[in-house]
């Protein structure tokens, strides 16, 4: 396929146009396939050659393409990156009149991810060139996919079989991996609803599902709903196929952590399996209630967390790790009614510094807000007067 000649490569096209193999056409418009690796491709004057063998409007899709493959083989990706664009565009016209047929959607699919990815390499081009705007090339392609979008969602006319809203689904998963890298989550809002409107939800590709729920859990992590973070988060981990290791880990960055806020420690076999043992203190000082010794290891591995985008969350754990330091207190003091003294002086022995009685009864009565603890504070004696049946209930029950 690397030797493959030009005049080969055309007659393959075309007869795979011809016969309506969406499969083999988009094969021959990849970037993946073995096909770009042939040098013989884009010889001078291939565009004769191709209005010659080729007909339209396949033509003109071809043209681009090896267009697009000669700035990739020179690297100049802006320049490859416009092409593709180009390609996108055009083919989103044809498809458009192509009624009551959906065959072209593996067309679709690969032409999508390579407009992205050219887009990446763009951006990074532009960025050695000193660009003041990151991402502004993958701006542009998100515009040009969603382009893609709003044919699939109009197409209400073809049956189920055939109807181009299957394709719906891929485009939103390269819609939202553009949005999180371009730090436009909000834009993902409009996408979400689309998808939980369509009647085809739930019997999508499985992949597209797992890719899809993943995203959402993680927009739901940063509007701090991680209840919904949990669900859509653990779907994506339970129906990733085991084979995907890298993409399990993955998921379970954002897993773990919620799953701590809602009083689910991970096991140190799944941070083993997963190569995740950056959490493993993390696990163990929150477990503890060590304050000491969750500062250290978020210090120790904050490089990791914040590139992740989990460091915040992971602050959040100071919450319950303080819940934890004061039910350690509780059960020391053997009594339903605790000076506040007691627990002062055990968060400046886990190294809380500038810290005095008030701002101790301060966050004891956050504790009792959230109904991490069962009681309340006497003023008047400034003592903490717990409940005498499950003072400090499961964080799970409660959240």
């Amino acid at each position: 396929m690397a030797t493959m000649n030009l005049n080969q490569y055309l007659r393959e096209i075309q007869s795979s146009w011809e016969s309506r193999s969406g499969t083999e056409v988009s094969e021959l418009l990849s970037f993946n396939h073995p096909h770009v690796m042939s040098s013989k491709l884009t010889a001078d004057g291939f565009e004769k050659s191709v209005e010659r063998l080729v007909e339209s409007p396949l033509d003109e899709l071809v043209i681009l393409h090896l267009r697009c493959l000669n700035c990739v083989n020179q690297q100049k990706y802006l320049e490859a990156y416009s092409e593709q664009s180009a390609l996108v565009q055009a083919f989103t016209k044809l498809f458009q009149t192509q009624k009551e047929d959906n065959w072209a959607l593996f067309i679709m699919y690969v032409i999508s991810l390579d407009l992205r990815m050219f887009a990446i390499k763009a951006d990074k081009e532009l960025a050695k060139k000193g660009a003041d705007k990151p991402g502004q090339t993958l701006e542009k392609a998100a515009e040009c996919l969603m382009g893609l979008f709003r044919v699939c969602a109009a197409d209400n006319r073809s049956s189920d079989e055939d109807t181009k809203r299957w394709g719906m689904l891929y485009l939103v998963n390269q819609l939202f991996k553009i949005y999180f890298r371009i730090n436009k989550l909000h834009l993902c809002k409009a996408l979400i609803r689309a998808i939980d409107a369509s009647q085809f939800k739930d019997h999508f590709s499985l992949s597209q599902q797992v890719t899809y729920r993943y995203y959402v859990g993680r927009k739901a992590i940063f509007e701090s709903d991680f209840k919904s973070a949990e669900k859509f988060l653990t779907y994506a981990f339970e129906r990733c196929h085991k084979e995907c290791r890298n993409n399990k880990r993955l998921i379970l960055i954002y897993l773990i952590p919620v799953k701590m806020l809602l009083g689910h420690l991970p096991t140190p076999h799944l941070l083993r399996k997963y190569d995740l043992l950056q959490f493993s203190e993390v696990v163990q000082a929150v477990r503890e209630g060590n304050l000491r010794r969750l500062n250290n290891a978020l210090l120790q591995h904050d490089a990791f967390f914040i590139r992740c985008g989990v460091y915040l969350i992971l602050e959040k754990l100071k919450v319950t790790t303080y819940r934890n330091l004061f039910k350690k207190v509780t059960l020391l003091m053997k009594t339903h009614q605790i000076p506040i003294e007691a627990y002062l002086e055990a968060l400046k022995f886990m190294g809380v510094e500038d810290i005095d009685l008030d701002e101790t009864q301060c966050i004891i009565a956050n504790l009792i807000f959230e109904n991490k603890i069962k009681g309340y504070i006497s003023n008047s004696h400034n003592k903490l007067v717990i409940s005498k049946q499950n003072p400090f209930p499961p964080l799970a029950a409660i959240m």
